[in-house]
Formats: C-alpha cells, sequence, structure tokens
C-alpha cells in the first residue's frame, strides 16, 4: 500500500512500475497471483467466474494482454484446449512457451483425478489427462501456489525475497483456513450429491462427499428430458441430499430436478467471483463450505 502511494505521488502508474505482467486463464489463478504476487505483479484473468473455462474465443483484448505477459498461469490439462493454442499462435509470446519458466500448468504439480483408460469423441467432453477442475480443493491452491513463488522468482530475480515472503505468509494463512473448512466441513462427509456437471470431484474428494450422479449424460452436452427423468427415477433407490451446480451453468436442469426430486438445489461459485462474496481465494471456500452445509442441514 505505501508503495502505491508513492507511485500516485510520483504519477507513476501501478501498471508501469510492476516488474510481472501475469496472464491468467481462470480467475482462481489470478487471484493466488495477486496472494503470491502483491504489488510486483500486474495479474490478468482471460475468464470470468460466469463464463464456461472450456469455451472461450481469442478476442484481440485477450491476444494483447498474451503478448504483453511475462508469465502465463493455467490449469491445463486440455481445459483450455479449445482456445489457448490459437491464442498462443496469435499472441506470440516466446516468453510463455511451454518449457520456459513463464509457462506454469498448475495440473502438473496436483495429483489428477478421474484420469481415463482410453478416449474418444463419443464420450464427449472428456480429458485425457484426467478432470482438469482441481481449483475446487484447497490443497491443489497451496500446491500451485508453491510452484507460482518458484516461477515469480525464476523470471522476476529482483523481487525474489518478496514472492518467498508471500508465499510463507500465505501458507500460513491457508494452512489455518484448511483446518477451519475441514472442521466445519466434518457433517457433510458421506453426503451423496448429484452434479449437472462433472466439476466437482476435487471438491467431493477433499470432504469425503458422493457424487451420486451427473446431470448431463455425455459431459459438456446439455441434459435430455429423458436423462433428467432417469436421474430423477434413480433417486428413489439412492437418495440424494442435494444437487449443485457451478454459477457459470444454466441452472434450469438443477433446478428442475431440484423441484421433482424436493432436495435443494445448490449454486457454488466456482471459483473466484461465481457468487456475492466469493471475492477472493479464501471467501470462495468460505461460502462453498457454507452454502453446501445449509443444503445438507
Amino acid at each position: 500500500m505505501k508503495r502505491l502511494l508513492l507511485l500516485a505521488l510520483l504519477g507513476i502508474s501501478p501498471a508501469t512500475w510492476a516488474a510481472v505482467n501475469v496472464f491468467a486463464c481462470e480467475p482462481e489463478w489470478a487471484a493466488l497471483a495477486t496472494e503470491i504476487g502483491g504489488d510486483d505483479v500486474t495479474p490478468y484473468s482471460a475468464t470470468t467466474a460466469l463464463q464456461d473455462p472450456h469455451k472461450i474465443q481469442a478476442r484481440p483484448s485477450l491476444i494483447a494482454a498474451y503478448r504483453r505477459a511475462d508469465l502465463l498461469i493455467c490449469t491445463g490439462a486440455d481445459l483450455e484446449l479449445g482456445w489457448l493454442p490459437a491464442l498462443a499462435q496469435k499472441g506470440n509470446n516466446p516468453k510463455l512457451r511451454d518449457g520456459s519458466p513463464g509457462h506454469l500448468e498448475v495440473c502438473r504439480f496436483v495429483t489428477m483425478l478421474e484420469v481415463p483408460e482410453t478416449v474418444d469423441r463419443s464420450q464427449g467432453d472428456v480429458h485425457p489427462y484426467g478432470n482438469p477442475h482441481i481449483q475446487t480443493d484447497p490443497r491443489n491452491i497451496l500446491a500451485a501456489a508453491k510452484e507460482l513463488a518458484h516461477r515469480l522468482a525464476q523470471v522476476d530475480p529482483a523481487h525474489a525475497a518478496n514472492y518467498t515472503q508471500r508465499l510463507e505468509d500465505f501458507q500460513q494463512r491457508w494452512q489455518s483456513a484448511m483446518d477451519d473448512w475441514e472442521a466445519r466441513a466434518a457433517p457433510l462427509k458421506g453426503v451423496g450429491a448429484i452434479s449437472s456437471h462433472n466439476g466437482f470431484p476435487y471438491l467431493y474428494h477433499w470432504l469425503g462427499m458422493r457424487r451420486l450422479n451427473t446431470l448431463e449424460s455425455t459431459p459438456g452436452v446439455p441434459p435430455s428430458a429423458g436423462h433428467l427423468q432417469s436421474v430423477l427415477a434413480g433417486l428413489k433407490t439412492e437418495p440424494a441430499r442435494m444437487v449443485i451446480y457451478a454459477a457459470y451453468q444454466n441452472e434450469r436442469p438443477a433446478q428442475w430436478l431440484s423441484e421433482h426430486g424436493q432436495i435443494p438445489a445448490v449454486k457454488l461459485p466456482f471459483t473466484v467471483g461465481g457468487v456475492k462474496g466469493a471475492d477472493d481465494l479464501f471467501s470462495l471456500f468460505d461460502v462453498t463450505i457454507t452454502r453446501l452445509l445449509e443444503a445438507a442441514s
């Protein structure tokens, strides 16, 4: 904050002074860059919480941001396959090429779930490297923070000590928050839920919840009326406590099942900014846990 005031007095914008321009593919990684980078970075998020991260276009504004970036942080695991390769080709930024310190795919530093043995087009939107929605487990956020601090120190060695200090502070605050979340979420262990899209396996794995079914019969394809009826019928033999959907998704299938199955429909932020109050990484999980507990009560 003192630096920002000094810059203002000198007539220098923070964007001009910042050492590292960070291009984040998703809002969670932009938020993490803010935590670890502080005043030494200028983060840019290519997507918002109300967009499907699979389906983005390489707009001119994204190309411009990509060209001026010093570091790229994305989920990887083909989550951005539909738009990032085109963006990389048009942006042509050597700093962000795969294999360079400025290219960070978080999926390479976490344990991937649901890695398929075989993949073909008939399976729909299936990812060969595993389910890419890793940000719903806070332990993956911690792994990403460690690697991000390392990469920032590589591309900006002049501020390496700052990144190390902020990482240590973040780790302490994050571990304390995780302990609190896990204690609060203890009643969710074993709770069965239905997902609108298979976007929460890491959240379920972390909390010990069970995914009983998915409203999409084929990943990435809107559910048919017949499939919704079959999911509803399945509640008779395997009752669910809630149906969960992400903020960017169409709420109507979940609301239909909620009404006909008489179970709560839970809108989760999925990432930073998804719902009111989920304004940073910490409040993202605060809101998520609170909404799940309210539905399960």
